[in-house]
């Protein structure tokens, strides 16, 4: 059996920046289940968030941060974030990503909820894009090994302690096990938990089902950030209209042409991305329509086609003007904020697994992601876990028994007496309905019974696509389980039926596969 320092799973810029970290430290193998370019890290058009500007500061940003985080961030994983970020911004740019400047320094714009301009960005809309070339070109450089095709589908444990990973070859079926010291998943988000979704196909909860099943914390599942505009055109999968299109003076209108957001919040059109999203759907029912209108044709043809050239572009391959035509949007999955329950040093309560990127929850989003920030946390926190090995450390974060939070096991449930077959369509639409932007106890409780059954009912995996069904339920129970749980709304969870937000539900839900 081989054996490596480091083992990362995922492809991203989390696994890629991992990995070039790694390498100074140790033996590295990279195991990724496409191709080294198939991540969510390349739908990113938003940009990175550093308070490296004149009129700005850590303290501003980690403001922004806390009150987009409606209570739940972690102040201490907040503070480290907005500290460390500029040193983080500096060594990207050490590494030939080409963020974008004007007279010779970085570019900085504003999105919605950052109370100043701090979004560094390259390429205009096409940032995540960049970042993943140049870090992917620096791992092939390194001549770090990287095995394609290749689907973790197994943490192996021995005393408690992450010793490994079992793999499926997707091209032959064979499978192979590999030795580490350190296994760091980086398997990014559960995006395709949706029908309706912005996210790479690869995003099937891998990482969280496998570290659920070794015991592994798993924490704020509920919150889920669903993103208000994505191109909604017949044919097309949704495609990510960036936040950064209303930051630069975008105005959402529904199919009469009003301008509905100063309506429902006094940020208007820069109101945080839960209270978007809401508004927009609330619009469509209103109007009948499945979409509103991003309007930005009194903006300027210039700052359109420079500084969103990857949408313009995009948009006019698919017939629509942007420059001259409203562009039709409506609300898709983005962004997970909850994933396997870490430290400020990205360990997890197994000894010797660590996650990073959108798998982890660190707690700096707390129930609500600023824009921009998740990027950001990659960098950090992905730098902190190599500070953390290369001190030899065996650790772990201890398991979390505080009576603040509430800690779970998944409950038994009856099966419910029709439910549709499991399928991913099935899935995906049965999430969209019940587990999406507006959610209610009699759609959740529906979910819940038909995720449990399929569970229950499905064949051992043998292959990718029935791996990721796999993975996929069992992220889907976690999601739906957590929903219900918390009676109130906050952040990007919100119940009609506890539309308020509740002081006692100012904390936690973590579920692991024992009880404490």
């Amino acid at each position: 059996m081989s054996h490596y320092d480091y083992i990362i799973v995922g492809s991203g810029i989390a696994g890629l920046y991992t990995a070039l970290l790694a390498k100074e430290q140790g033996s590295v193998l990279v195991i990724t289940k496409g191709s080294i370019d198939d991540c969510n890290t390349r739908h990113a058009q938003g940009g990175i968030a550093a308070a490296i500007g004149r009129d700005d500061s850590p303290e501003l940003h980690f403001k922004d941060t806390i009150t987009a985080g409606d209570g739940l961030c972690d102040e201490e994983a907040v503070r480290i974030l907005v500290s460390e970020a500029p040193a983080r911004i500096a060594e990207l740019v050490n590494l030939g990503v080409p963020f974008d400047t004007i007279n010779g320094e970085i570019a900085l714009t504003r999105e919605a909820a950052h109370s100043v301009p701090r979004i560094l960005h390259a390429g205009g809309d096409a940032t995540g894009e960049h970042i993943e070339v140049t870090l992917s070109k620096r791992v092939r450089a390194a001549k770090i090994p990287v095995l394609e095709d290749t689907l973790a589908t197994e943490i192996l444990v021995e005393e408690e302690t992450a010793r490994g990973i079992k793999v499926l070859d997707s091209r032959t079926g064979s499978t192979a096990e590999f030795e580490c010291r350190y296994l760091i998943l980086a398997t990014g988000g559960a995006g395709q938990l949706f029908k309706f979704n912005t996210n790479s196909d690869i995003a099937t909860g891998d990482g969280i089902a496998l570290a659920f099943k070794v015991g592994a914390e798993i924490m704020d599942m509920e919150f889920f950030q669903f993103h208000p505009t994505a191109l909604h055109l017949p044919g097309v999968a949704p495609f990510l209209i960036s936040e950064a299109v209303r930051g630069e003076g975008g105005i959402l209108r529904n199919i009469n042409g009003h301008r509905f957001m100063p309506d429902y919040s006094p940020q208007g059109d820069l109101a945080p991305r839960d209270t978007v999203a809401r508004s927009i759907l609330y619009e469509m029912k209103k109007t009948g329509s499945d979409k509103v209108f991003l309007d930005v044709t009194h903006l300027s043809p210039y700052i359109i086609t420079t500084r969103f050239p990857h949408i313009y572009r995009f948009c006019l391959d698919h017939g629509l003007d942007i420059t001259k035509e409203m562009v039709p949007v409506a609300p898709a999955a983005h962004y997970m904020m909850g994933g396997i329950k870490t430290n400020c040093w990205g360990e997890t309560n197994i000894a010797g697994l660590f996650a990073t990127g959108e798998t982890a929850c660190t707690g700096v989003h707390g129930a609500n992601r600023l824009a921009s920030n998740s990027m950001l946390e990659v960098v950090v926190f992905s730098k902190r876990i190599m500070q953390r090995t290369a001190k030899e450390a065996k650790g772990r974060a201890p398991k979390d028994t505080s009576g603040a939070n509430l800690h779970c096991v998944l409950r038994q449930r009856e099966t419910p007496r029709s439910a549709p077959a499991p399928s991913f369509s099935a899935l995906q639409k049965l999430l969209w309905d019940k587990v999406g932007v507006i959610r209610d106890r009699e759609g959740l409780t529906q979910a819940a019974e038909i995720l449990a059954a399929w569970q229950k009912s499905l064949p051992p995996p043998t292959d990718r696509p029935s791996y990721e069904l796999h993975n996929l339920v069992l992220a889907g129970r976690l999601m739906t389980e957590a929903a219900l749980l918390r009676e109130e709304s906050r952040g990007a969870h919100f119940r009609s039926d506890f539309p308020q937000s509740s002081p006692q539900w100012q904390r936690h839900i973590i579920f692991t596969r024992d009880s404490l």
